[in-house]
Order: C-alpha cells, then structure tokens, then sequence
C-alpha cells in the first residue's frame, strides 16, 4: 500500500498572470531537510531515482486531487517538468480538461485564488531509517526517520486539507510540550491537567479492551522490562478479577473516536516522559 504525504506547500506561479499558460501552475510540493509532523525528514537527491526512470517512460506524474485515485475526475492533469532544487522537489503542472471536467476546473479556480495551501504526493519508501540527534531543537524526539531514496512516486497534486490534520496538530503540539519537558523546564498547571486528564481517559480505554484483545496485544508486544514480568503476563492471561473488571468497564465505557485515541496515546507517551525525566 503506497504512502502519502501532506505539506504546507509553496504555490509559486499560477495562471497567466504570473507568466504562465491557462491551467498551467508552479509549485514546491516536497521540502528537504525539515521535519514534518510523522517524524520524517527528506534528504536531498531523495527523488532523482523516480524522476528519472518517470522521465525514461515516457509517461507524465499524474496530478490527482487528494489522493482519490478511484475518482476519473479526481485526476486533472499532468506533471510537465519536475526537478529537484535546493529547496525540495518543485514541479510545473498543468490542469487538463477543464471544459469538461469540473473538478479541474473548481481546483484551477482555487489554485489561481490561492486557497489551496498544501500539497501531497503518494510514494514508497526505497532507503531509509532512523537517526539519533541530540539538536532538538530541529527534531525535539531526539530522533527522526531519514529517507534517502524513493523507489515509487505515483502521483503529486493539490488538496484543500490534509488527510491527518488533527494528527498533524497534535504532533505539533506534543513535540513542543517535549521539547520543554526535555530541556527541564516546568509544564504550564493547564498544561499539567490536560495530560492528568488524558492520562486518566487513556486508562479508561486500556480497562475497556476485552480479555481477547489483551491477550492478542500482550502475545504480540515486546515486554517493557526485560526481567520478566508476572505469570499472568509472560502467559497473557489475565487475573479472574481483572478480566471481570475489564469486562464491567467495557460495558460501561463510551464509545472513542480513532483521534481521541491517538491525542491520548500521545499524551501519556508526554507523561512518561516527564515522569521519567
């Protein structure tokens, strides 16, 4: 299953009025170097594998409208020129068909209004990995996911929102609240009672899982201390009581919502963090 990823990105050049054909528009739609919202940084010379074997085909990089490859409509236009600059991968496009297509046509008329600020391309990672840093200014987790090589690109193109903002969001504000958590310094008393507060939801989440799914992730996960644990969880089973318990809370507990989730797991990610220095 491909990849995607969402940008802020920089529209340079759209329309007649900054020199360019009707339907035809200049963007930034990848940046090097930085570190986005997932933990990954692009390195330089990234795309020069897929650019050239898409130059060798023949075929133009589709331009699809957020990623809605099932939508004939969703795909309206074509990459003209692509290349790598200092700055990231920056590429020429034109819109096609907006006679008859009127998803091009809407898409043109808000690229030309700049109302459109992000980008997005699909892909497959060919090189990368992990890399320890102690700047954590730039990368406030100590470590980021460096991805050297692409092997796929399959499509670039505009979209009006990203498909994770609230993840995107949260990510930001959890790598700030690290950053000071790191550097020593005392968390806000707001601060504090939101992560309280999800702390205690995220337990809420935890007791509601069913004996099944603890015993499918305990049976799956790595142990968190290496001298062992109890004999109920080297075996993945829980206690009479605790699976009662389990049970009664699941009964009880609201229904949560993927985003609520992954803003709770992050938070107490925070919390051990500043628990453990």
């Amino acid at each position: 299953m491909p990849r995607t990823k969402e940008c802020k990105a920089r529209i340079k050049a759209a329309g007649p009025a900054d020199g360019l054909a009707e339907g035809q528009f200049r963007a930034l739609v990848s940046v090097f170097g930085n570190e986005d919202s997932t933990g990954d940084v692009i390195s330089r010379g990234a795309f020069a594998q897929v650019l050239a074997e898409w130059k060798a085909s023949g075929d133009p990089i589709p331009v699809v409208w957020a990623h809605k490859w099932g939508d004939p409509f969703a795909h309206i236009g074509v990459v003209l020129e692509a290349k790598e600059t200092a700055d990231g991968l920056e590429v020429l496009a034109q819109i096609e068909d907006m006679d008859t297509n009127p998803t091009a046509k809407h898409v043109h008329g808000l690229l030309k209004g700049r109302r459109i600020t992000q980008f997005s391309f699909a892909y497959d990672v060919g090189e990368g990995g992990w890399v320890e840093t102690d700047d954590l200014a730039a990368h406030p987790w100590g470590e980021y996911y460096e991805i050297k090589r692409f092997s796929s690109l399959f499509e670039v193109g505009p979209c009006l929102v990203g498909a994770n903002q609230q993840t995107d969001l949260l990510a930001a504000k959890a790598a700030d609240l690290a950053h000071t958590a790191k550097a020593g310094r005392v968390l806000s008393q707001a601060n504090y009672d939101a992560l309280a507060s999800a702390h205690a939801s995220i337990g809420d989440v935890l007791a509601a899982a069913t004996p099944e799914e603890k015993n499918r992730h305990q049976k799956t996960s790595p142990p968190a201390d290496a001298g062992g644990g109890t004999p109920e969880q080297e075996t993945g089973q829980q206690p009479p009581e605790e699976t009662a318990a389990a049970e009664e809370a699941a009964a009880k507990s609201p229904a949560r919502t993927p985003a609520q989730v992954s803003a709770w797991v992050t938070t107490l990610e925070l919390m051990t963090m500043r628990s453990t220095g």
